[in-house]
């Protein structure tokens, strides 16, 4: 992608390399539109800007409950929901562990096994309290913090392209910093799919391992790779397991979801991640229009059946 063109459009927000891409007439003033819509929901989900909407639920922890915009309580509400489950590697409440290691920020660090067991402690998605009639979310104890950072990108792609649906956009590409949202066909290729890369776990650079043909889905891909730290040889990468504190370990370098909704993508490969490739292939095969990619630290790709895969 070329960002200087008139229909498309690169920015530097949440933390990573937004590009979008959209075929229409009007296409510089719905670019800027959709990076306004960007910055208000910067605003409303981030965990690591204390002025954020989310912010004030964790700055009130253990105090009072908090209204909240509809968007945050919904994303809340099916954050917890996914959480509580007993097998699920997705925990909103994880907040706490993810600030003590920093993983991915210059002030990054290895916390003691006692941090990490006390930090454990506040972790409990089961204190977070909902009031549907009124909006509020209330954390039961201090120090909580919510981290909706394994949900919150899946969920603007969609409210993006649903916005511009709802403008007659026939068909754009949002691409939240590795979550691809695809709307409609590409122009690009004679088949009408787009080309989505799958980066080689053990290249440094964007070299693609796999290409997926897409059309009006999202792929959404977690890897150990993405962000780390080393200390005396040993690498700590950024995906956390919310039951032990430490970085999840597994057969799994790479896991892509395909999915319709976005928001589905960012669920399914939190809840997954920590399982071995076997169990992620066998709980996907029972998933109704979710298939998977696998890309082992071995390097084997595993695609789940009805999954259409090139070797780059």
């Amino acid at each position: 992608m070329e960002p200087n063109k008139l229909n498309e459009r690169r920015l530097h927000m949440m933390g990573t390399v937004i590009d979008l891409y959209l075929d229409h007439e009007n296409a510089k003033s719905i670019l800027d539109e959709i990076s306004k819509q960007l910055t208000v929901y910067e605003k409303r989900f981030s965990a690591n800007d204390p002025q954020s909407e989310l912010m004030k639920i964790n700055i009130n922890a253990g105090i009072k409950s908090v209204v909240v915009d509809s968007d945050l309580y919904k994303l809340i509400e099916m954050g917890k929901h996914h959480s509580v489950i007993e097998d699920s590697y997705l925990n909103i409440a994880i907040g706490p562990l993810v600030q003590s290691w920093r993983i991915g920020f210059k002030d990054s660090k290895i916390p003691s096994d006692k941090t990490i067991q006390n930090l454990l402690s506040i972790t409990n998605p089961l204190k977070i309290h909902l009031n549907k009639s009124e909006l509020s979310v209330y954390l039961e104890e201090k120090g909580m913090l919510l981290d909706l950072g394994a949900l919150a990108k899946g969920f603007i792609a969609d409210l993006i392209i649903k916005y511009l649906e709802s403008i007659n956009v026939k068909s754009a590409m949002i691409n939240l910093g590795g979550n691809v949202k695809i709307l409609g066909e590409s122009n690009k290729h004679s088949d009408g799919y787009w080309r989505v890369g799958i980066q080689d776990p053990k290249q440094l650079t964007n070299e693609n391992l796999v290409v997926l043909k897409i059309k009006n889905q999202s792929v959404v891909t977690s890897g150990i790779y993405e962000r780390y730290i080393k200390n005396d040889g040993k690498i700590y990468h950024h995906i956390l397991d919310p039951k032990t504190g430490y970085p999840v370990e597994s057969d799994v370098a790479s896991l892509s979801i395909i999915s319709d909704s976005s928001l589905d993508g960012e669920i399914w490969t939190t809840r997954l991640f920590g399982k071995n490739s076997k169990e992620i292939l066998e709980i996907v095969s029972d998933l109704e229009n979710i298939e998977c990619l696998i890309i082992t630290k071995n390097e084997d790709i595993i695609a789940s059946k009805s999954l259409d895969i090139k070797k780059s």
